[in-house]
């Protein structure tokens, strides 16, 4: 009798399969295999189409043949000019003869004899040939195995080729991968409910990974791909579905509108507010005055106002009676959100606190919205007994410690550099006694793809900012080739000299890097070269100032603190100014290794300028040129809508370096599935008409399981 197919067998840890030794153990956990499941699910990156088998005499010069025979002699020779040992052999079929040269493998002399029927695939090319002497035509190092029967892994078919690392080779991962899957092949259960699988013609997933792995033919390696693509965004759909359904079965404490309050504020503000600011608002605090979690994602092109709408909904919850908090993703923004945030309100008498790694204030409406420092104890105390209207902060928020009376708003500031597992700390209940959950209010200037927002984000509901502030000047945006660099500083000196400001960007290096060394050090190590040309050699005359992460506190208030103030002429900074820092003085961007960016950063970097009446500029120098490039470069020269440019990011970058980071935890095949709006907007249709049957996937167990595994991988930081 049959097994029923189970889980269980592919969570089997690899230490437990006795083909794997101990040394490629060590391998496939440093490339996050840690289970039967974890290798299964390692597909092919491409493939190498070796299924035509070539007659010898008939082998094309230059291109990758594949052709099989008998070896006639095989032997090992040193070369001492490259101190290099050659595998040669001669190979024949019914056609002709062929040598074959192997370079530094000479244990293939104990693997491969004279005799044996091989199958080879790899480039044939022209050797240099001695003086008077016919150059030799050669099969340079090819993949290999003998003909024992008609089932080939590494020729004579189409060969899946996989992301490798030292040690780990893609010859290894199908020999061990076609043993493993024609053993437990069978136990893998479908996942896929049967009528989503039919309607939108996917293969059954038993035959789906072995076609993914070991193809028939391209076009069912496709079929593969199609499949397994469907289910992974499908899976995030679900999983985003079913935490808006969960959301809603939460209880929140209604907000009621105070009319009056908010014509205050709006009446207070040095500018009017745009129509797509009234618009979001007028959302958000509908949304506040409901019984359930809002769960809502403001999303706001740069200077598009997103901290002013955010202020209406803090100030809206605390003339309510209730507690807000805002976390931002660093000290710096922090910071200035405290400072920007008790400006606006500081004629409507609240308490406002500032949390964060090493510094805490606090704004005290009893001595008329004066700052003054405080310790983190009785911050926290003053927290807890519900006397801060609103708290700022970092990641320090969500500490354990970190207690409310009765929060019942939480902002969070360009929440992609957050984990899901931070905000969800942060959005639990948090107010001592109570269980109920804070209403949400995420932010983010970098947009959005519509893709991703479906998918990615497909359990918050959005609210577009999408009109500037009237007035602003367009940027002035331009490309530096190397001859015009220098023609460039001079321009910027000039800039400086009508009292202008210099924003100079650094860009991290994506160069490998050893165990011990973080991007963050290779970051300010371009910083700091940077900034020893400039302040030396460039710009000697001027005052030129540094910023990057491994600064202290201290430090990098003192460097933004003078920079207002103007004590500093030409900021060298890293990326740290791709959110929200404000200088309006500021009105040239300098932006080094400039293709190293993507579009939506370039494009929030172009933001910091461009924020006063000064006409600004953005000079972008690249280090290298490609057409990639060029086509993304040109895009942003002509192009100063910021949703417009994230949907040209997308689609030629990919969502994997949208955000300036591949730290998603999504898998490749999904994250290159993301640029297909058709292929999303069926999973999504496909996630609902699931859930609408059975929100709880109690028909589905195999499903469910698959579900709780993407939500453990996935980490959208």
């Amino acid at each position: 009798m049959a097994r029923e197919p189970t889980f269980m067998t592919l969570f089997t840890p690899i230490e437990k399969i006795s083909r794997i030794t101990p040394f490629y153990r060590k391998k496939l956990k440093k490339i996050g295999i840690n289970t039967l499941y974890d290798l299964f699910f390692h597909f092919p990156h491409r493939y190498e189409d070796f299924s035509k088998i070539t007659p010898i005499s008939e082998i094309k010069i230059q291109e990758n043949n594949c052709i099989q025979g008998k070896i006639l002699e095989i032997k090992n020779t040193r070369t001492w000019k490259k101190r290099m040992i050659l595998t040669q052999a001669v190979v024949s079929d019914d056609t002709s003869a062929i040598k074959v040269v192997w370079f530094n493998q000479p244990y293939l002399t104990r693997v491969l004899k004279k005799g044996d029927l091989v199958s080879l695939a790899g480039k044939v090319t022209i050797g240099e040939g001695a003086k008077n002497v016919s150059p030799e035509v050669y099969l340079s190092n090819p993949a290999y195995e003998k003909i024992k029967n008609s089932d080939l892994t590494h020729t004579g078919r189409i060969v899946p080729i996989y992301p490798e690392t030292e040690g780990l080779s893609s010859r290894w991962l199908r020999t061990i991968l076609k043993s493993l899957l024609s053993q437990f092949k069978e136990k893998i259960p479908e996942t896929l409910p049967e009528k989503i699988r039919k309607k939108y013609h996917l293969l059954p997933i038993q035959e789906a990974i072995w076609q993914i792995h070991f193809p028939d033919s391209l076009s069912m390696a496709e079929e593969a791909q199609k499949r397994f693509s469907f289910e992974e965004i499908f899976s995030i759909s679900l999983l985003a579905l079913r935490e808006k359904i969960r959301l809603s079965k939460e209880k929140a404490i209604p907000v009621p509108l105070n009319v009056e309050v908010l014509k205050k504020f709006v009446s207070s503000l040095p500018f009017k507010l745009t129509n797509a600011q009234r618009k979001c608002a007028w959302q958000i605090l509908r949304d506040m005055q409901k019984p359930w979690p809002m769960n809502r994602l403001l999303e706001g092109d740069v200077g598009s106002g997103k901290t002013v709408v955010g202020v209406m909904a803090m100030l809206n919850n605390a003339k309510a009676g209730f507690q807000s908090t805002l976390m931002a993703p660093t000290e710096i923004l922090a910071k200035q959100h405290f400072k920007t945030i008790s400006t606006l309100l500081q004629d409507f008498n609240l308490n406002i606190g500032l949390l964060t790694g090493k510094e805490d204030k606090f704004v005290s409406k009893k001595l008329k919205g004066e700052t003054i420092e405080i310790s983190r104890k009785k911050l926290l105390e003053k927290t807890l007994k519900g006397e801060i209207d609103i708290l700022i902060g970092t990641h320090t928020l969500i500490q354990d410690k970190v207690k409310f009376k009765n929060l019942t708003l939480v902002i969070v500031d360009e929440q992609h550099r957050f984990g899901v597992e931070q905000r969800a700390k942060l959005c639990s209940p948090r107010s001592s006694g109570q269980r109920f959950i804070p209403h949400l209010l995420s932010m983010t200037a970098t947009p959005i793809p519509r893709t991703l927002s479906l998918t990615l984000y497909g359990d918050l509901d959005l609210s577009l900012l999408d009109e500037l502030p009237k007035g602003r000047k367009k940027v002035i945006t331009k490309i530096i080739p190397p001859e015009e660099r220098e023609k460039t500083y001079e321009f910027i000196r000039s800039e400086v000299r009508k009292g202008r400001q210099v924003f100079v960007i650094c860009p991290r290096i994506e160069a490998k890097i050893n165990e011990n060394e973080t991007t963050t050090g290779t970051e300010t190590k371009a910083v700091k070269e940077e900034y020893e040309k400039l302040s030396k050699k460039i710009f000697p005359d001027l005052k030129v100032g540094m910023l990057h992460g491994k600064m202290t506190p201290k430090q990098k208030e003192k460097i933004m603190k003078d920079f207002k103030e103007k004590k500093i002429d030409i900021l060298v900074t890293t990326s740290v100014v791709e959110v929200g820092i404000d200088i309006p003085n500021a009105t040239v961007m300098m932006i080094e290794g400039a293709e190293r960016f993507g579009l939506a950063q370039l494009h929030q970097f172009r933001g910091r300028v461009g924020r006063s009446k000064y006409q600004s500029f953005c000079f972008l120098f690249p280090e290298s040129f490609s057409k990639k490039t060029e086509l993304r470069l040109k895009a942003f020269l002509t192009c100063e809508d910021g949703f417009a440019l994230a949907e040209k990011d997308l689609q030629i970058r990919g969502p994997g370096d949208l955000f300036g980071t591949r730290q998603w935890g999504i898998p490749d095949l999904a994250m290159s599935s993301l640029k297909d709006l058709d292929l999303v907007e069926k999973t999504r249709e496909a996630a609902k008409e699931i859930l609408e049957e059975d929100p709880e996937l109690k028909k589905y167990p195999f499903l469910a399981k698959k579900i709780n595994i993407f939500r453990k991988k996935i980490h959208l930081e």
